[in-house]
């Protein structure tokens, strides 16, 4: 069976775990921790970086940062995982969904500003597929309307909109290291810190309310319990699994495009064809290979294919029901406008399996089933 996803492995991983047990520094904060907060920040020209637990602790961050009050809204897709919309449902924010494009399966920038209201206090885009949002028109509104901006980058990292790396753009970034992410610690995340003026904050509500950031700086001669916070910090066992990835960002980047590139040549041919639909990368993003989607006709054609698949032995997954028809999407929000895309699209999108070191041979293999049920239909 080919697998949908193998986490990525470089080798070097069991040396630094083994060098952080044996300093007697597992819990946060420790070397590799500021070796990889250091990386983003010089890699992606970011005012500050600080590792979380996961994606999700980084959203949630982000939506206590941006100061709603219960009541106060925040735009978003609906097309996402349930973690976009938690971080807000946890800070008292009522959700706003607005649909998708169907090229990029992103929030539909046009879209944004028609559900802005009095309480809108946020806008959270979602980098769909590494493939940036429009940004320049979302920051646009943004201003326009005082509002803040969170880049849910979860599967952007390494990814760029004109230039400037996903999760920088905004007023807050966040990044997942999930296992099926490309660069992965298990469980973590990190958050992007892109106004100065929040950095103080962000690691006060990092440490437990705690200003405990500035004493280890030596900047305080104690420290105490000054805010409301929580425990954001990950095991620096997971930071130095990471590590050795970022260590590696560029090889594990080029592999995922090799991968992404093939399945791009092979199928669009059926794609001229009318047989099926390719991913759509809009001029001035580049992204980083983190998934290759195909669109099927209708999810009855999804079906069929995910079972061909399964009988050729290789595992594909479809992606996100919508939240606005899920029971808690009902609870905490509502869908502003028509749901022309969103319901629509999601039901014809397959994911391929796609991770690092993937050999050429099951890249072939998978290629000539997709191109043999589409051959055969």
């Amino acid at each position: 069976m080919i697998g949908f996803n193998v986490p990525t492995f470089i080798g070097k991983e069991y040396d630094y775990i083994k060098q952080s047990i044996e300093a007697h520094k597992i819990c946060g904060d420790g070397i590799f921790t500021k070796k990889c907060t250091a990386w983003f920040r010089e890699r992606f020209q970011a005012e500050e970086v600080l590792l979380t637990t996961s994606g999700s602790a980084a959203l949630d961050m982000a939506a206590l940062l941006c100061g709603g009050q219960p009541g106060d809204e925040v735009i978003l897709p609906s097309y996402t995982f349930s973690s976009t919309a938690n971080a807000f449902v946890l800070g008292g924010y009522k959700l706003v969904f607005v649909d998708i494009r169907p090229d990029t399966m992103n929030i539909d920038e046009t879209k944004i500003e028609r559900a802005i209201t009095n309480k809108t206090k946020v806008i959270c885009v979602v980098h769909y597929a590494g493939i940036s949002c429009e940004m320049d028109t979302i920051m646009d509104i943004a201003d326009r309307y005082n509002l803040f901006v969170v880049e849910d980058a979860a599967q952007g990292v390494m990814s760029t909109y004109k230039g400037k790396a996903l999760g920088t753009i905004g007023d807050f970034g966040c990044y997942s290291f999930h296992e099926t992410k490309n660069y992965s610690m298990g469980e973590g995340g990190a958050i992007v810190i892109n106004r100065p003026e929040y950095i103080a904050k962000a690691e006060i509500l990092r440490e437990k309310g705690t200003n405990r950031s500035r004493f280890y700086r030596g900047q305080i001669d104690k420290y105490t319990w000054v805010d409301y916070g929580d425990s954001y910090l990950p095991s620096e066992l997971n930071a130095a699994y990471l590590w050795a990835q970022l260590e590696h960002a560029e090889e594990i980047n080029k592999n995922r495009l090799a991968t992404w590139n093939c399945y791009d040549e092979a199928f669009r041919p059926l794609e001229r064809a009318g047989r099926l639909e390719c991913p759509s990368v809009p001029e001035g993003c580049i992204h980083n290979a983190h998934m290759y989607y195909i669109k099927c006709e209708d999810i009855n054609e999804r079906t069929e294919l995910i079972e061909y698949m399964k009988s050729c032995g290789i595992l594909c997954v479809f992606h996100y029901i919508p939240l606005h028809s899920a029971p808690a999407g009902l609870k905490y929000g509502h869908f502003d406008g028509k749901d022309e895309h969103t319901t629509a699209e999601s039901k014809r999108l397959v994911r391929l399996p796609m991770y690092y070191n993937m050999s050429q041979e099951d890249r072939e293999i998978i290629i000539e089933a997709v191109k043999a049920f589409f051959t055969v239909k």
